[in-house]
Formats: C-alpha cells, sequence, structure tokens
C-alpha cells in the first residue's frame, strides 16, 4: 500500500506540474480601478473643479476605498481607486459606474463622452509590446490597422485583459479657420460649428413597402473624408454661398496632433498587451504570437510590425535557471547525504524523499491555484535543503540500531518508533513557523503567502514520506555495516568524522564545565542580535531585472509639442547609442500614459542577460547621460518586480497634503530642495507644476450683457478657437472619427490673435472679442493632483546605490521634521515606500508571533513549558549569524532576508529536538543526570545533525551564490540562511547542552520547593 501511495503522489504531482501556469510572481491583484475623463480644451483648474472634484465626491462614498488619487491636466482628468485586498473588483466596479451615473448631472455638458473605467493592476505592466511602423503610409492608415483590426484580434485571446494603444493616431478631419477670413464675411466660429454639425447627418431614413417588395431609402448626409467637407457651404453672403474651404482649410488628420510614439526613432504605433490575472504569461503570449503571422500577412508591405517587447522571454529564462538552481541543490544534498553515509544503498533511501516531497507540492500547488514563478520555485529550491532531514533521520536511527548488532527488521521497528514522534515534532514546529506568514496583510503578505504554504505543503509531505517509505526501504534495502566491504574513501570519511566527532567530544567537555562562562556568551549575543536587527539597515523588495528599463522626461511647462518631441528624441538616440539598448519605444505629448505635453516616456527593452550587465549597472551607467541634454530631465528606474501605487518619475514617493493649496504649494519648493540636499537620496523630484504662462480673457460682463454677448458665447468661441472641439462624428464601418475644428496654427502661437475673434451677440451681429473683454497675461497649474479629495504634491526620489530604504526615510522624517512644516500640511509616503513602513512596522510582531506558535506547538507535543524554550535557545545565535552574514555581504535586511531568518527558526530548533528528545528519554528511561544525558544526546545526534544542517546549507548554497537570472534579487534570502546555518552551527551544538542543564536544575529546584522529589523529565512520546 505504502508503494501505491507513493505512486499516487508522483503521478498527480507530475500531472499538476504541467497544468501549473507560469509566471514571474505569484498574483499579486490589488483591485484598483482608473477613471478617466476627457474634456478638450479645458485647462487644468477646470477639469479639477468642474470634472474632478463631482467624480471624488461620488467616488468618496463607495464602500473599500483604500486610497483616491487624481489628476488633471489639460482636457483630461485621471482618477485612480484602490480598494482594500479583500473587496471584489467586480463588484466595486459595479458602483464606480453607479457614482459616475450619479455624477452625470454635474459634469460639462460639453464633454464629448462620458467618463470611462477600467479595472487595472498597479503591479503589472504589459506582457507583450508591438510596434506597427511605415514609411509612406500616413500614420492615421497604421493607427487603423493597430486598433481596428489588430488590437480587437488580441483581445480575443484568453487571457488578455486589455490592449492599450501608445502614439494613437485615429483618423479625424481637421478643419482650420482663419479668423481674419471669418470676419470679413460676417461669420463667427459658432455659426462654422453649427454648419459642420447639421451637413453632416447619419440618421435613419426609413424603408418603402410596395405590395411585392420592400426598399431601403438611404440618403448621402454622411461626409466620410475632408475632400468631401471642403465644399460644404455654411453661409451665404451677398446671394452668393461661403463655402468652408474659403474660410481656411480642411485637412484629413488625426484626432489628437500633439501626440506621437517613435519605435527606434521612426514615427509608428505601439500596443501594448496586458494579462488578465491568474493566467498562464507565457502561454498568453504564445496565444498571441501565433496570431501575428496571419496578421503579418494581411498589412500592406509598406507596414512593419515589430516586436518591442517580449515579457514571456525574460519568466522563462528566470524560471528556468531557478529550475537549473533546484537540481543544483538537489545535486548538492544528495551528495552531502553519501559524504555522511557513505552508502549507495543508504544514500538511495533519503534521497528518494527529495523528488517526492518536491513532485508532490505541485499537486497541491495546481489545487490551489498557484503558478510556477521565482517565488514558489525558490521556496522548492530551499525545501531541498531541509525536507530531506526527517529521513535522513530516520535513517540514521535505524542505521544505528542495527550497528548495535539488531536485524535489520528489529532495527526498523525499533529505530522507527525510538524517533517517530521525534519527526513528528520537527515536522509541525517547521510547519508552524510559516503559520504567522499566512496572515501578514498587504502587499507582502500576498506575495509571502504562495511562498509560505509551498514550504508548510512540502515539509508535511516529506514528514510523510519519512514515516512511511524511508522505513520501509530500510527493511528492505540496508545493509548491516559489518556485512560491506569498504574501500580507502570510505576509510578516509570516516578518519574525518571520527575527527570532528573527538574534536566535538573535548569541546563539548569545556562547555558544560563553563557553563557560567558559556551563558555569559549567549546573553551578550542575545543583547547583539537585538541590537543588530534594529539597527540594521532595511529594504523593502529586492529590484529585480526583467530586461526593461523604464526612462520619465520632463521639460519646461510651456514647451510646444514640437520642441517637446525634439528633446525626446534626443534622448532616446542617447539611450539607443548604449551598448546593451536593444530596443527603444518613445511616447511624447499629452494623452496616453503622460499627463501633460511638456512629460514624455521612454519604454527601453534591453539584451539578453548574457550579453549584459545587470538592469541596475545599466540605469547608473545611463543616467549621467541622459542628464547632459538642455531643456530636459531624464529620470532612468529598472522596472520593479511588482509595482505599488502609482507610476513617478522616482521610485518612492513622499507626499504632501493640505486644505490651503496656496500654502502647499509655496512650502513645497522648500520640502524638494531640503529633500534634494539629503546625501542618500537622488533623482529628487515632484509633480508640481503650477507656473505655465496663461492667458486669463476677463469678461466685462456690463459691456457683454449691453451689446447681448452672454458669456457662453464667449466661452464656446474660444473652445472653437483653440480647444480641438470635436463639432461633428464621422459613422465609419469598424469605428468613429471626429470632426475636429480649429484656428489655423499660425493664429494659435500669439496671444495677441484672440483680439480677432468676433462672439455673436443676440441680435445677430458680431462683436470683437476684445470689446467685452480685456486679455491677462498670467500663469497657472499645468497639472493638479489630489489625494483623497485634498490638494496633494508627491516629492519622488531614489535612494542612492548602498543606500537602503529606511536610511532614506530616516533622512526624510528628519529633514521634515526640522523644517516645521504648518499644521494645516501633512506628509506621508505612498506606494511602495509606504508598504515598505507598513512591513517594517510588522516585522518585528511577525518574527515574534513566529517564536510563539513554535513555542506553543512544541509545548503541547512536549507537555512542558520550559523544554520549548530550551529547543528555541539556538535562536539569537542564528539571527545574529544571518545579520552578521548580511552587513559582510553588503546586503540590506529586505524582506527575502526576513524570509531567511523566519526560516532560520525552523531549521536551526530542529537540531535540538534531535538533541533534548533523546536527553529526555535517557533520564527517563535510564536514569541518567541532565548533565550526562544531553553529554550522551550530543554525541549520539551529531551525525544526523551534521547531516541536516550541511544538507539545509547546501540547498540554499546556490540561492546565496545569486546564480542564474534574477538570482542578485534572491541573494539576501539565501545569504541570510547559509550564514545563520553557519554562525548557530558552531554555537547551538554547545550553547543548548548548557542550557538544557540549567533548566533541568531549575526543575528540580521547583520541585523540591514543593516539597517532593524531582519527577524524571517528561518524554514526548509519553
Amino acid at each position: 500500500m505504502t508503494i501505491l501511495v507513493m505512486i499516487g503522489i508522483l503521478i498527480f504531482g507530475i500531472v499538476g506540474y504541467r497544468l501549473l501556469p507560469v509566471n514571474a510572481l505569484p498574483n499579486v491583484d490589488v483591485p484598483t480601478i482608473q477613471v478617466q475623463a476627457q474634456l478638450p480644451g479645458a485647462s487644468p483648474d477646470t477639469m479639477a473643479s468642474a470634472v474632478a472634484t463631482p467624480l471624488e465626491k461620488q467616488f468618496s462614498t463607495i464602500a473599500g476605498v483604500d486610497s483616491m488619487t487624481s489628476t488633471s491636466s489639460n482636457g483630461l482628468t485621471t482618477i485612480v481607486l484602490q480598494f482594500a485586498l479583500d473587496r471584489n473588483i467586480d463588484a466595486a466596479a459595479q458602483d464606480v459606474q453607479s457614482a459616475i451615473a450619479a455624477a452625470a448631472r454635474q459634469l460639462p455638458s460639453s464633454m464629448p463622452a462620458p467618463p470611462t473605467q477600467r479595472k487595472v493592476n498597479p503591479s503589472d505592466f504589459s506582457i507583450f509590446l508591438l510596434a506597427l511602423t511605415s514609411q509612406s503610409q500616413p500614420l492615421s492608415t497604421v493607427d487603423d490597422y493597430a486598433e481596428n483590426n489588430l488590437a480587437q484580434q488580441i483581445s480575443t485571446v484568453s487571457g488578455v485583459s486589455q490592449v492599450l494603444v501608445f502614439g494613437s493616431q485615429e483618423y479625424a478631419v481637421r478643419i482650420q479657420l482663419d479668423p481674419n477670413k471669418l470676419a470679413s464675411r460676417n461669420i463667427a466660429l459658432t455659426d462654422v460649428e453649427q454648419a459642420v454639425g447639421s451637413a453632416n447627418v447619419n440618421l435613419p431614413t426609413g424603408t418603402l413597402y410596395g405590395p411585392h417588395r420592400a426598399t431601403s431609402v438611404t440618403a448621402t448626409g454622411q461626409l466620410t473624408d475632408a475632400k468631401a467637407y471642403a465644399p460644404m457651404i455654411v453661409a451665404y453672403r451677398n446671394g452668393a454661398p461661403v463655402r468652408l474651404d474659403q474660410l481656411g482649410r480642411v485637412l484629413d488628420s488625426v484626432q489628437n496632433d500633439k501626440t506621437a510614439a517613435w519605435y527606434n526613432g521612426t514615427r509608428g504605433v505601439v500596443l501594448a498587451i496586458y494579462r488578465q490575472p491568474g493566467t498562464n504569461t507565457i502561454d498568453v503570449v504564445d496565444q498571441v504570437k501565433r496570431i501575428l503571422p496571419s496578421f503579418q500577412a494581411t498589412l500592406p508591405p509598406s507596414i512593419k510590425l515589430s516586436v518591442l517587447y517580449d515579457r514571456s522571454e525574460s519568466i522563462r529564462e528566470s524560471v528556468r535557471d531557478v529550475q537549473f538552481t533546484l537540481l543544483l541543490a538537489l545535486g548538492l544534498v544528495v551528495l552531502v547525504i553519501f559524504a555522511f553515509l557513505r552508502s549507495v544503498r543508504a544514500t538511495v533511501i533519503p534521497s528518494l524523499a527529495l523528488p517526492l516531497s518536491i513532485i508532490g507540492t505541485f499537486a497541491v500547488m495546481y489545487v490551489l491555484g498557484y503558478s510556477l514563478d521565482n517565488i514558489s520555485l525558490m521556496a522548492l529550491t530551499l525545501c531541498v535543503g531541509f525536507v530531506v532531514d526527517d529521513a535522513i533521520v530516520m535513517l540514521e536511527n535505524i542505521t544505528r540500531h542495527m550497528e548495535m548488532g539488531e536485524s535489520r527488521m528489529e532495527a526498523t521497528l525499533n529505530g522507527a518508533k525510538e524517533i517517530g514522534f521525534t519527526i513528528v515534532s520537527m515536522t509541525l514546529s517547521l510547519v508552524a513557523v510559516f503559520i504567522p506568514v499566512l496572515f501578514m496583510g498587504g502587499i507582502v503578505g500576498r506575495l509571502l503567502h504562495e511562498f509560505a504554504v509551498t514550504i508548510m505543503v512540502a515539509v508535511l509531505i516529506s514528514g510523510f514520506v519519512s514515516l512511511t517509505l524511508t522505513p520501509l526501504l530500510c527493511s528492505r534495502i540496508l545493509k548491516v555495516d559489518r556485512e560491506v566491504k569498504h574501500g580507502h574513501v570510505y576509510a578516509v570519511f570516516e578518519r574525518f568524522f571520527d575527527a570532528m566527532l573527538a574534536g566535538y567530544r573535548r569541546g563539548l567537555h569545556w562547555t558544560l564545565g563553563h557553563r557560567r562562562f558559556v551563558m555569559f556568551i549567549f546573553a551578550a549575543m542575545f543583547v547583539a542580535t537585538g541590537f543588530l536587527f534594529a539597527k540594521m539597515p532595511k529594504g523593502f523588495l529586492p529590484s529585480d531585472d526583467v530586461g526593461q528599463l523604464f526612462v520619465i522626461t520632463e521639460a519646461a511647462q510651456d514647451i510646444s509639442f514640437d520642441a517637446m518631441a525634439n528633446l525626446q528624441q534626443q534622448v532616446s538616440t542617447i539611450v539607443r547609442k548604449n551598448p546593451y539598448v536593444e530596443n527603444v519605444m518613445t511616447f511624447a505629448g499629452a494623452g496616453g500614459p503622460t499627463g501633460s505635453l511638456n512629460n514624455g516616456r521612454l519604454f527601453v527593452t534591453l539584451k539578453p542577460r548574457n550579453e549584459r550587465p545587470s538592469a541596475d549597472e545599466i540605469v547608473r551607467e545611463l543616467r549621467p547621460k541622459v542628464q547632459t541634454i538642455p531643456g530636459i530631465r531624464a529620470y532612468v528606474q529598472n522596472i520593479p518586480a511588482i509595482r505599488i501605487g502609482t507610476l513617478t518619475k522616482s521610485q518612492y514617493q513622499y507626499t504632501l497634503q493640505g486644505t490651503n493649496t496656496a500654502e502647499l504649494y509655496a512650502w513645497t519648493p522648500r520640502v524638494e530642495a531640503a529633500i534634494a540636499k539629503l546625501p542618500g537620496l537622488l533623482d529628487v523630484t515632484s509633480d508640481l507644476q503650477i507656473t505655465q504662462p496663461q492667458i486669463s480673457v476677463e469678461i466685462d460682463r456690463n459691456k457683454a450683457s449691453s451689446l447681448g454677448v452672454s458669456a457662453e458665447e464667449i466661452e464656446n468661441t474660444l473652445y472653437d478657437a483653440y480647444g480641438s472641439r470635436q463639432v461633428s462624428t464621422i459613422y465609419g464601418t469598424t469605428n468613429q472619427y471626429w470632426v475636429v475644428m480649429e484656428l489655423l496654427p499660425r493664429y494659435q502661437t500669439d496671444p495677441s490673435v484672440l483680439s480677432m475673434l468676433y462672439v455673436r451677440s443676440n441680435t445677430g451681429a458680431l462683436v470683437p472679442l476684445n470689446a467685452v473683454a480685456t486679455l491677462k497675461p498670467t500663469i497657472g497649474p499645468l497639472a493638479i493632483t489630489h489625494l483623497g479629495q485634498l490638494p496633494s504634491v508627491t516629492i519622488s526620489f531614489d535612494t542612492r546605490p548602498g543606500v537602503a530604504l529606511s536610511q532614506a526615510i530616516e533622512e526624510i522624517d528628519g529633514a521634515t521634521a526640522a523644517m516645521r512644516l504648518p499644521a494645516s500640511i501633512n506628509g506621508s509616503y505612498q506606494g511602495s515606500a509606504q508598504a515598505f513602513q507598513a512591513s517594517l512596522q510588522g516585522m518585528g510582531a511577525l518574527l515574534v508571533m513566529a517564536i510563539f506558535v513554535i513555542y506553543l506547538v512544541l509545548g503541547m507535543l512536549y507537555e512542558s513549558f520550559i523544554h520549548p524554550v530550551t529547543i528555541l535557545s539556538g535562536l539569537p545565535t542564528a539571527g545574529l549569524g544571518a545579520l552578521i552574514t548580511l552587513l559582510i555581504f553588503g546586503e540590506v535586511l529586505d524582506m527575502y532576508a526576513f524570509v531567511g531568518i523566519i526560516m532560520l527558526i525552523g531549521i536551526v530548533k530542529k537540531n535540538a529536538i534531535m538533541m533534548i528528545d533523546f536527553a529526555i528519554e535517557a533520564q527517563r528511561k535510564r536514569g541518567m543526570e541532565a548533565g550526562e544525558a544531553i553529554y550522551q544526546a550530543c554525541i549520539t545526534r551529531f551525525r544526523p545533525i551534521m547531516m541536516t544542517t550541511m544538507a539545509a546549507l547546501m540547498g540554499s548554497l546556490p540561492i546565496a551564490l545569486a546564480l542564474g537570472a534574477g538570482g542578485a534579487a534572491r541573494r539576501s534570502l539565501g545569504i541570510a540562511v547559509v550564514g545563520g546555518l553557519v554562525f548557530s552551527q558552531l554555537l547551538t551544538l554547545f550553547v543548548t547542552p548548557v542550557i538544557y542543564v540549567y533548566f533541568e536544575r531549575f526543575r528540580e529546584w521547583i520541585a523540591a520547593r514543593r516539597g517532593r522529589a524531582p519527577v524524571p523529565a517528561a518524554s514526548a512520546a509519553d
């Protein structure tokens, strides 16, 4: 039956492995909804007050909103709602849509479309980027193929959540008018607007029903291109028609001609493909790739389709390297077992526990909806070092009984019975270590949940295998040592082990004879561990290398689109010259990923890892080079594995928020300057943009009223002139296109041209704008941001190499405290910095909870208050070793390193369990004194303790060596485990016996005080 159960575990595990999705990281989905509203031509002030504020008031009534941020720029408002992790995203989307509907009456009636919402995952980037370029075709034609053909096909692929278009050049008819020609013909801009709307119609026309057949009635009311609009009659003057092309020009153009995207320097359109949560990234990308050949066949030869970025390649490479690390760890552990047992037969027995435990875990992972990713595979790699521990302990104990003269079957029965409860204790206590991790909240809790469960499942399976399959194999294939002829290698290993054991005997004798000195050393280590833990530089999630960099650019607030496009191309040229860069997608203009005209984006794809240094090194190399271009600043980032919050110019955010806008805007530059001077920070900048030149049209309402001109007519005229107003719609077969009206470009460059505009009065006369209004130059905001419903400004920053995030936060807190900000201004960290603070607060509590849970489990198993403390006495040495090793290798105590310390708790206490369990049994059955009992326990258990420790060490060593793609991100975890194991192994074997003796004497003293004879130590098996 045992063999059949093992076969079942093996088969189900293999099936689960084949069905598991493959991703870079576990699904860390923050329920987030992004709402966008457009009002072309509107100022940031108008967007903030007329669009953002009504929507925010409605959104604030939705249950479960954790944070609400908004950015209002020219013609665009973006609101990001982040909900509590337990909030259902579909239900939240319904609430958001209801809130949008409730706010509709308060929104401007001139909005071309109601606000739209979409579900987003801020922690996820696009998995596939495609670029369409052409040297001869109009960009509107390229865009039509991209948006209305390829994007629609890709959207139907299973697992694709959305397809975004960067640099959209959607076709539009653009009407550009000359104000002089309008005035000379007594025509107002609003007259042209109404005429175009009436001339282009697409209404139902009905059907003729005859006695024998029905005939549809159609009309040519629809005008579809610039050529059709040009001869359109706007009005009659002196009996002659005034046609549209007589008032300016009509051309085939695009909806937004102030945005552009380039692929390696060539204008084009870029499609960004995002996956649905929980789907297999590699599978989704493969499905998209299968569509591309058929689509390529339909493209004209003049349009080129290029793959800009493929996320699956880095995932494949990373997972493949982690799998290699897993196999390497497995091989090292098997070699350790063979080195200690010196027998192929004996090595095979515990070695079988390894694949069964790992493969069996895949089946449970599939049932729980997990994936094959860097976190789960890293958990399995670490498991390799200690899932074999139980089998080693079982095998060693059976072997020891055989060496005592028992037959193979007797040794198996007696050895398994003797050690069985010890294995149960080791297994359950190790599982208990990770129970507190399951209750961690926030992003880190979501990230580590899969890690903890994977390890717990693997440990439980290994314990089951060790209690069933290992004794079975021992009773069948294990040979008595006297029956085996050994060679020279065996003798060498035996002499080496005997020398180690002899040295340990002498050291143990000395420590048991100098117990007070040992306890003094132990107390000093305990204090040093607490001190180091408090003072250790702490980080959050280590940077990863996904083969992609991100560059955000910012120019002067009054820059034109043409000037911004030129500067953006200069930055792109510098980036493309880097020998490690493969592709660059550049984006400039208002709309899409940028909120204002002076901002730009670059998506940089790097060459394969074997052809370049790490992404962080390339960032450090590019940083000074892109800062040499006058007129523009560029901020280079290594895209984080998990992005928390909105993407800003630097990785971390500190937000100032206040009720008094003037005070907030006055203090922000001072705070930014103080933070920029801090030695541990770089790329300090803010999103405060309030110095954009503006022309304020101040209406003289008395004059306007006397001339019959309304304020609404004045603003409509201005909107028609400068707002790129949609005055009509063309209904195509696959899409709808705008008809946009504005002044000729030469009349959009000089503020004095506003005096040439005329407004239609209610009497029908044209009134010059300067007759009812005065023009006043001023400055105003380019973008307005809110946090919650209050104005806010975000200062973003990055840390210098070698500076931990905890140190940076301490510097900022000190600088802002010294400035004594007004009470109306509140500063708080956002995004990754906020998540780091939350995790930092829970880090110590989690460690305490893990120790407490183990104490409870061990206390219940041993029915003792004292012995769990003895077993846990080795933890300070392990923690101190981990922290010292991290300092030596220049690593910070980040989340991965902290998980390594949590793991050390489970690994180190296994050694103590083996010693204490034997000592308790010796006292109870043989009547030994505590010192003699623990001495015999240490000597007897020395070999399995060394074997299990070396196995755990070798299992963690490949991670500490940072082998493979993304190995640097996992390095801190491996270093913490290896350093903690080495340090604790040198000390625990000597400290724990001394503590055991003291606790036993304390127990005897308590018994004497109660007036009764001391009771022999309770055994775990009792």
